[in-house]
This record gives C-alpha cells, sequence and structure tokens, in this order.
C-alpha cells in the first residue's frame, strides 16, 4: 500500500467526514481548511496522503493544497508531538518573562522551536500573541490557557505530560485533550466539552466590573449636518457611535456583549460615499 493513501476503513470514515464538512459551505474548495484540520487528526500531521486526499475530494492540486498548509502554524507538515506546548513570547509575555520560561523549558526538554521529545509526546514551540495578555505570562497546551507561569510552573507541566499525568488548563476544558482529539474539533466536529470550565476570569472581567460600579462612560457621538460624527462634548470627531465600558451607546443602552443591529444604526449614504471617493480622486489627478 502506498504511502500516500490511507487504510480503506480510514479513508471511508475521511471521505465521509469530509462531506459533512463540506455541505457547510457554498462552494467545495472553502471546505478546506476544516478538512486540513480533519486529516491532521488522523496522522497526528498534515501527511502527503492527507494532502492527496484533500486534492482528491475538492477536485484542487496538491501544490494547491500544500500552499495553504504551508501558510499557517496550525498546521503541521512533519509529525507532532501528543501536546503542542506553546511558550508566548510576544511583547507583554516575553516583558514579564515568557522569553525565560521558553529558555528553561527548552533546556529542560533538550529540544527547541518546533522540534518534538524522542518519546512523541511534547512539541515545544514559541508562539505569537494568544489574547490573553491580563495573565502573562501565558503558557498553551494544545491551545487551552495556563496563566500567570513562572520557569517552575512551566517546567512541572511539561513533567506532568511527560509522566502521562492529565493537566488541568487555567480556563476551559478540565483537561487537555491530544493534539489529534483536538484538531478533530478544529475540523468543526464537537467533543462536548465546550462548556467544561470558566471562559473569562478574574482579571479579565475587573475593568467591566469597575466601569460599570463607576458609571463610566465614553462621549457620546452626534452626526453633524455633513454626515460626520463629532463627539458631543466637544471631543474628536468620529464615524462610529460610541461605546462605553458599561455598554452605553449614541443611540440608547445596549447589554454588555449584544450588538446593535443595523437598523438602530444610521448608514452611510451613497452620497457621502459618492462625495468622499470623488474628493480623492481629484486630489490624485492634482498632484
Amino acid at each position: 500500500m502506498s504511502s500516500e493513501t490511507f487504510a480503506p476503513e480510514a479513508d471511508a470514515r475521511l471521505r465521509a467526514e469530509a462531506a459533512e464538512i463540506i455541505s457547510r459551505y457554498p462552494e467545495p474548495r472553502s471546505a478546506l481548511l476544516p478538512m486540513l484540520h480533519l486529516v491532521q487528526s488522523e496522522d497526528g500531521f498534515v501527511s502527503p496522503r492527507g494532502i492527496a486526499l484533500c486534492a482528491d475530494i475538492l477536485g484542487l492540486t496538491r501544490a494547491e493544497v500544500s500552499a495553504v498548509a504551508t501558510f499557517y502554524t496550525q498546521y503541521k507538515r512533519h509529525p507532532n508531538g501528543d501536546y503542542t506546548v506553546g511558550v508566548c513570547t510576544n511583547a507583554l509575555c516575553a516583558v514579564m518573562g515568557g522569553d525565560i520560561i521558553f529558555e528553561r523549558v527548552s533546556e529542560h526538554l533538550g529540544i527547541g522551536h518546533d522540534e518534538t521529545t524522542a518519546d512523541g509526546k511534547i512539541t515545544l514551540e514559541q508562539v505569537e500573541c494568544n489574547a490573553a495578555c491580563d495573565y502573562a505570562p501565558v503558557v498553551m497546551v494544545n491551545w487551552e490557557f495556563f496563566d500567570n507561569q513562572t520557569p517552575t510552573s512551566a517546567i512541572e507541566l511539561v513533567d506532568q505530560i511527560t509522566a502521562g499525568e492529565p493537566v488541568r488548563p487555567t480556563r476551559g476544558a478540565d483537561t487537555v485533550a491530544t493534539f489529534k482529539e483536538i484538531s478533530h474539533v478544529l475540523a468543526g466536529f464537537e467533543d462536548g466539552r465546550a462548556n467544561e470550565g470558566v471562559g473569562a476570569g478574574e482579571s479579565t472581567l475587573l475593568g467591566l466590573r469597575i466601569a460599570r460600579e463607576n458609571n463610566w462612560r465614553a462621549p457620546q457621538v452626534r452626526d453633524d449636518s455633513q454626515g460626520h460624527g463629532q463627539a458631543a462634548a466637544g471631543g474628536p470627531a468620529t464615524t462610529t457611535p460610541g461605546v462605553d465600558l458599561a455598554g452605553s451607546t449614541a443611540s440608547g443602552t445596549v447589554p454588555v456583549g449584544e450588538v446593535q443591529s443595523s437598523a438602530e444604526r444610521k448608514p452611510t449614504t451613497e452620497a457621502d460615499v459618492s462625495a468622499e471617493t470623488v474628493d480623492k480622486d481629484v486630489k490624485k489627478e492634482a498632484q
């Protein structure tokens, strides 16, 4: 059997799941991203046979599929460990000790960035910002958050993984699933754990609570005769309704977490757009 083909049972299962993914999109090729996660859930990386399967099902060339697979860092082109340990070394996490954490963990495991331990348990990565700066420095294991880490706690974490012990993230699922299992979820197949744990912790919610307690509000916005927004209190002009931290907008109060419908917002007229476009074109011609 060619290394670029799946066994009959796996091939049939993957094609059935691929058909379910494709049914969610208006065009079959739009399903490529989740399908790459699907084949990754089978092999632990986007393998040559996974590339071939996606190309065959979607009517694409292997080069087209490979071009997408090599663009995004969540797709691995060589075998990945059971657990991807990502240490954030972007600006804030680095300042708070992320660089030191990565160096210590790298030395402890004997591997560098995008390398995997000999037992296949851990792949170590330096990762970009994971939007958890209020908990810096952050380590992620298969994209689950481990907040406020130190070199000691990070080493304890990888030792637990190496020992085969379950690891519990700060937020999210109760325990971390394997890389293959998470890849299957990213392909669009729920594992029934979406509501486990908390999504936002105290540090995230603190600013919102203080704003509500103090009734802090951003300046409201009014529209002048030119169709441009202007701060009612004489502040800088803006083209969008002002929203305060407690959920108040210029057109009324909206519960936090909800967005005004298009019917509630004053639309920009075609005349406004046309006038602005003509003005820009005139300036370009003059130059």
